[in-house]
């Protein structure tokens, strides 16, 4: 059986080249990445505003809760006193005090045990050292 070879079709003006296919690739995978960046910065911005706009409602919540925290104080305080049946006004306000005082202790205690027991990311940074050999092939 002979095989005659096959003969390509004839290159008409209207069929693109190699060099012009190539370029509008170029062009196309360069437009869709601009344009993914161009989604990208838009949802973000949404986020961040919504975000922004988040973080400003809960200093506001946290704001309202020191004064909370103050009304609070000044009302213990108040009815340790009880309308002056009992401790001194001036010893009641020194008992909420004092308690804040070892409320703050305690946290500042537990903090610094909590700060403690923070290490570095060992195994992230052995398998990180392991990159530069394994990029050049070795194991």
């Amino acid at each position: 059986m002979a095989t005659e070879p096959v003969k390509a079709a004839p290159v008409s003006e209207g069929d693109p080249t190699i060099g012009r296919l190539v370029t509008d690739a170029s062009r196309d995978i360069s437009t869709l990445i601009s344009k993914e960046i161009q989604l990208a910065k838009s949802e973000l911005k949404v986020s961040f505003k919504a975000g922004g706009t988040g973080i400003g409602l809960f200093a506001a919540a946290g704001f309202l809760a020191v004064l909370a925290i103050i009304m609070l104080s000044v009302a213990i305080a108040y009815l340790i006193n009880w309308n002056g049946n009992g401790l001194a006004l001036q010893w009641a306000f020194l008992i909420v005090f004092g308690f804040y005082l070892l409320l703050a202790g305690l946290l500042v205690w537990i903090g610094v045990r909590k700060v403690k027991q923070v290490r570095a990311p060992e195994g992230a940074i052995r398998q990180g050292k392991q990159i530069p050999n394994a990029l050049k092939g070795q194991a």
